[in-house]
C-alpha cells in the first residue's frame, strides 16, 4: 500500500535526521553546567497539538519542529502524507518570527498518486501580556501565505492569511494552550473570498520522569462547503530527551463527515543550543 511504504520510508529518514541531532543534544546536555546561559533556556514545542502556545522560543536561539503527518479518508485524498517542518526565532521575549512549510507531500487520490512540494508561509508573533503560573500569557500572531502548492489539503482546508490569539496558563500540574484563528480562504482561482474560524483548546500534563501527554479538542469551520465543520479530537504522548530536544507521537480522529477521518504523527522538537548573537 502506498501510504504504509510512504510512512515507513519517512519514519526511516525521520529517525537517520534524529541520531546525530540526539548525540548532538546529549553532549550538549552534559556539557551545558559549563554556560549559566544555556541553563536558563529550554525548547518550547508547538508540537504536537494544532494549538500553538502564547509563550515564546528563547530570544536568539533557533528552534526546529520537524516530523511527518499521514492522514487517511478525506474528500480531497485516500491518503497524504506530508513532511511537517517549523522554524521559530525569537529577536526579543515579546517578538518572535515563524515560517511553516512542508517540504513534499505525498498524496494517493485513489485514480493517481501524486508528489508536490506543500505550501510555505511566514508569520510573526507578539506577546501582549507575559503571564505566570494561573496567570495566562496572551499573544497575537499573523501569518502569510508565501507558495501556493496543487497538493491536496487536511479537512480544514488553506488560506492566505491568518490572525490568531493565543493565550497559554498553568493550572496546577496541568498546562493550557487556547487558541483562537481566523483565516482568509480562496478559490483556485481566487473568485471567491469567505472567512474561516477556528477554535483549539490543548491540555498538557507530565506522566513521569521525562514524559508527557496532551489532549487536545479543536473545531473549524468550512466555509467553502456550505454549513460544515471539521472538528477533530488529538492525543500525543511526548519524552523530553533533555532540555533541547522533545520527541512527540500520536493521533487525531476527525469526527464530522467532512473531517479527515485519521491522521497519525510522529517528530521532535529542538533548540539549538547556541545562540545566534
Amino acid at each position: 500500500m502506498l501510504f504504509l511504504r510512504i510512512m515507513k520510508f519517512s519514519v526511516f529518514l525521520l529517525l537517520v535526521a534524529l541520531h546525530p541531532v540526539a548525540l548532538l543534544a546529549q553532549q550538549t546536555s552534559e556539557n551545558e553546567s559549563h554556560s549559566a546561559d544555556v541553563n536558563l533556556v529550554e525548547a518550547n514545542p508547538g508540537r504536537p497539538t494544532v494549538s500553538t502556545p502564547a509563550t515564546l522560543s528563547p530570544p536568539g536561539y533557533l528552534q526546529i519542529e520537524t516530523g511527518v503527518l499521514g492522514a487517511e479518508k478525506s474528500g480531497e485524498f485516500s491518503n497524504r502524507t506530508g513532511i511537517e517542518t517549523v522554524l521559530k526565532l525569537a529577536l526579543t521575549r515579546r517578538i518572535e518570527l515563524v515560517a511553516q512549510t512542508e517540504p513534499m507531500v505525498f498524496s494517493d487520490l485513489g485514480q493517481s498518486t501524486d508528489r508536490e512540494p506543500g505550501e510555505v508561509f511566514a508569520g510573526i508573533q507578539m506577546v501582549l501580556h507575559k503571564g505566570e503560573g494561573s496567570q495566562p500569557t496572551l499573544s497575537v500572531g499573523y501569518f502569510r501565505r508565501l507558495y501556493a502548492s496543487p497538493a491536496p489539503e487536511l479537512d480544514i482546508g488553506t488560506n492566505r492569511q491568518s490572525m490568531l490569539l493565543l493565550a497559554s496558563f498553568d493550572f496546577g500540574k496541568f498546562h493550557v494552550d487556547a487558541n483562537a484563528i481566523a483565516t482568509e480562504q480562496i478559490t483556485d482561482k481566487a473568485a471567491v473570498h469567505r472567512a474561516q474560524f477556528g477554535q483549539t483548546f490543548s491540555v498538557s500534563h507530565p506522566l513521569a520522569r521525562h514524559f508527557g501527554i496532551s489532549g487536545e479538542v479543536w473545531s473549524f469551520s468550512q466555509p467553502l462547503l456550505v454549513g460544515s465543520h471539521a472538528v477533530g479530537i488529538l492525543l500525543a504522548p511526548t519524552y523530553t530527551v533533555n532540555r533541547f530536544l522533545v520527541l512527540d507521537g500520536g493521533f487525531n480522529r476527525g469526527l464530522t463527515g467532512t473531517s479527515t477521518r485519521w491522521e497519525g504523527f510522529m517528530g521532535l522538537t529542538y533548540l539549538l543550543p547556541k545562540r545566534l548573537w
